[in-house]
């Protein structure tokens, strides 16, 4: 499972989005340091292409693919060098796929701190990177002297002297425009800027009219570097809790339509390169995670190993295709269903049966 770590400054609103994405109950409070361990929780990435399959082969279970989130602490200005509580909840997330900034923009009296999401997003850069800074000095040392020893070190100790000139500059990586081999080479090392970003603004409802003049200059900041989404995490956290029904009549008395967290999920998932093949019948219809590229026999070993290892071909066919024809069965009856072998590359939306003999 793919994971994504929350970062901003107190107060922005990473544990109403926690709460929002997981319908978890994590603290979120209008002083700082709510939240003193991770919260870990797992959300459903929507899929409309799931639930009709679904539908059309009246599946007992539905299983839709899931990301992983997690939401530490708030950083403050100077938390690299001590301040507030310190680089200390950053461990929890160096292990995360990718980032995603909560920039708050809303305004309220009784929660501290400025609306300026640049602001935030000016702080939360600067730690990340003074985090990583101190992580590069504390291990290049040691992987110049290993390299005497052993030449084939010399990509990762090219890879993080590039990093350090950077990050002593101020940049983090994702702006340093690193080659794909020495992004690759420091992934070892676990870096916070070594990772994809998105940015979530946290707006107020009376912004909700005017989403996107308020988070145009995050978007023009951060240019192509990350997609940027504006949402009132408040609102979309108590839509959550939330039957269904109830959930969607109150976005929708909004005019947010299915909430604008919804598209974000699916934008991160997107983000790091994971595509979704679906599988289909009475009694289960589920979305499976793949990260694009992947060969028939490397999907099929998602859902079992046994699959690859003796995987003879896959029978396939796009989930709109087989929605208008109505069933596998008539599918196949009218030769709609195609035979791919070892070298086809599955692509987002592929309905897959999987031969094997093992």
């Amino acid at each position: 499972m793919e994971k994504f770590g929350f970062v901003g400054l107190p107060n922005a609103g990473k544990s109403s989005l926690y709460n929002a994405l997981t319908g978890g109950s994590a603290l979120a409070a209008p002083y700082a340091f709510a939240t003193t361990d991770p919260n870990i929780g797992v959300a459903k990435v929507f899929d409309h292409r799931l639930d009709a399959l679904a539908e059309m082969s009246g599946s007992k279970s539905v299983v839709p693919a899931s990301v992983q989130f997690t939401d530490i602490g708030g950083l403050v200005e100077g938390a690299s060098k001590g301040e507030g509580l310190g680089n200390k909840f950053l461990a929890g997330i160096r292990e995360v796929d990718a980032i995603v900034f909560v920039l708050r923009a809303f305004r309220d009296d009784e929660v501290p701190g400025s609306h300026d999401p640049l602001d935030h997003l000016r702080i939360v850069e600067l730690e990340l990177t003074y985090a990583d800074l101190e992580t590069v000095e504390r291990q290049i040392e040691k992987k110049r002297k290993a390299l005497k020893g052993d030449p084939s070190l010399r990509a990762e100790v090219e890879a993080a002297e590039s990093a350090l000139a950077h990050l002593e500059a101020g940049t983090p990586l994702y702006r340093a425009d690193l080659p794909p081999e020495h992004i690759e080479a420091l992934r070892p090392w676990f870096l916070l800027t070594n990772k994809p970003v998105l940015a979530i603004v946290n707006l107020d409802e009376d912004q909700l009219t005017d989403v996107e003049t308020v988070i145009k200059p995050v978007q023009e900041e951060l240019g192509e570097l990350a997609p940027v989404f504006g949402a009132c995490i408040q609102l979309e956290a108590e839509a959550a809790q939330l039957d269904p029904d109830d959930r969607a009549e109150m976005l929708d008395g909004f005019g947010l339509g299915e909430g604008a967290l919804v598209r974000f999920i699916q934008a991160a998932y997107h983000a790091l390169g994971l595509r979704t093949f679906l599988t289909t019948g009475e009694k289960e219809s589920r979305a499976w995670t793949f990260k694009v590229g992947s060969t028939a026999p490397q999907c099929a070993g998602l859902i079992h190993t046994d699959l690859q290892r003796g995987f003879i071909r896959a029978e396939t066919i796009r989930w709109d295709e087989l929605l208008e024809i109505g069933s596998w069965a008539k599918a196949r009856e009218i030769g709609k269903i195609r035979q791919e072998g070892k070298d086809y590359v599955v692509e987002d939306g592929d309905v897959l049966e999987i031969r094997f003999n093992v």
